[in-house]
């Protein structure tokens, strides 16, 4: 298989590109070091075997390229061990044989995946450009809605019996989630594009079929793997910013003993995970405890790296790292226990993982958090934190609120019918 690519004329934002193609994936933030990756079109959707996908092998790939790949997610609930399940599949997995991709500059780029033996698309780069250039995308926007909310008694009950837990001793931290859902009547992609024009969230995914929809404002890494190096940049404790009154937060969060304990101790369980398939010496943090913002809060980041042993596939990796460490507890098995006897719900693909898998980049997946989940008519969020000995009930419930509070205005606040986004 080759790499064909063709650099296009457009200079259209990737909401625009979004909205334009009507396409049913798309990447927006920061991923493989581009702005946006869309791809205008998917194959027929499948399931990894054991978190394996094939992945062909990819002669002279052109550094900074990505081609194509699957894109895709994996839910949660391929890890509960209460074995219960959202309304979405458990996993979805799709074949994208072409992409467009807006690189670090602003230039768009049409790249193709072509089997050995087989011509180029030919027209295909003119055609996307051209309707890339042909205007503002009309948007009908969504009918306003507001999520019902998880009784706040409860999550307040279930964060009180997950210290009582840490203090008898059974786990250091686990993460402890809610369910808000209500009515959803519109487009996904429209959702997904005034999303990302707000808020330009880091690891921003998209995906929609006819299974349902994920609108992903992710601002977490969980894991990059380019060559042999892997990443992962797990986000642990969090403050508001609604505005610029709130940035003094900053330089309190990080001074919390409680969200610096928070962090610490997911960072050495990433640490652990990744030395299950690192070289032996190689797994570092070169950054702990920095404070970033995100949609409506301030977040605890780190980054763990390392470099994969010989002979290590992105089905190891992922077997040995899934689920993400900040979403689930330290140790990560008994977290995952707990967390069966504390929520009521299946989490559905919250705090699972979503992006894209190519031959010529690697991999990259957020973490799936701020992420919307779209069927039959219902939208759904989780959100949650992580609990230690040191944390308060009502503070707790406070950062739930928190955190879906950019999501609820969002889908309570549509733009105007048929001005497109900017």
């Amino acid at each position: 298989m080759r790499l064909v690519r063709e650099k296009l004329r457009s200079d259209v934002s990737p909401e625009q590109a979004l909205l334009l193609l009507g396409a049913p994936a798309a990447l927006s933030g920061d991923w493989f070091s581009s702005r946006a990756v869309i791809a205008p079109a998917l194959g027929a959707p499948t399931r990894a075997s054991d978190f394996a996908l094939p992945v062909p092998a990819v002669r002279d790939p052109a550094p900074g390229s990505i081609g194509g790949g699957w894109f895709g997610y994996f839910s949660y609930d391929l890890t509960d061990p209460s074995r219960r399940r959202g309304p979405l599949p458990a996993e979805r997995w799709a074949w994208a044989d072409h992409v467009l991709r807006l690189d670090e500059h602003g230039t768009w780029w049409f790249e193709a995946l072509v089997p050995d033996g087989k011509e180029a698309p030919a027209g295909l780069a003119a055609k996307y450009d051209a309707v890339l250039l042909g205007g503002r995308a009309a948007a009908s926007g969504w009918t306003p809605s507001s999520l019902r909310r998880t009784h706040a008694d409860d999550h307040r009950t279930a964060v009180k019996n997950c210290v009582q837990a840490i203090e008898a001793g059974e786990l250091f931290q686990a993460n402890v989630c809610s369910r808000f859902s209500g009515p959803f009547d519109g487009e996904p992609r429209e959702l997904f594009a005034e999303g990302i024009r707000r808020w330009h969230p880091r690891r921003a995914a998209y995906l929609g079929g006819g299974w349902g929809a994920l609108v992903s404002l992710s601002p977490e890494l969980f894991l990059s793997r380019h060559g042999r190096t892997v990443r992962s940049a797990p986000i642990k404790g969090t403050l508001p910013r609604r505005g610029a009154q709130d940035d003094h937060l900053a330089a309190r969060l990080r001074e919390s003993t409680k969200d610096v304990a928070e962090n610490v101790m997911i960072t050495d369980l990433v640490r652990n995970d990744l030395g299950r398939v690192c070289e032996i010496g190689t797994v570092r943090v070169p950054e702990l405890l920095a404070v970033r913002p995100a949609p409506g809060v301030w977040h605890l980041h780190s980054t763990v790296e390392g470099r994969l042993a010989a002979g290590v596939t992105d089905a190891d990796l992922l077997r040995a790292t899934f689920p993400p460490g900040s979403v689930t507890g330290a140790p990560k098995i008994r977290a995952l226990d707990e967390i069966a006897e504390l929520e009521p719900v299946a989490r559905g693909v919250y705090t699972g993982a979503i992006g894209l898998v190519s031959p010529v980049a690697g991999l990259e997946l957020n973490v799936a958090i701020r992420t919307l989940e779209i069927h039959g008519g219902t939208v759904s969020l989780g959100v949650g934190g992580g609990i230690t000995a040191d944390s308060d009930c009502e503070a707790e419930w406070q950062e739930c609120l928190h955190k879906a509070a950019t999501l609820e205005e969002l889908l309570a606040t549509p733009p105007v019918s048929g001005t497109g986004q900017a």
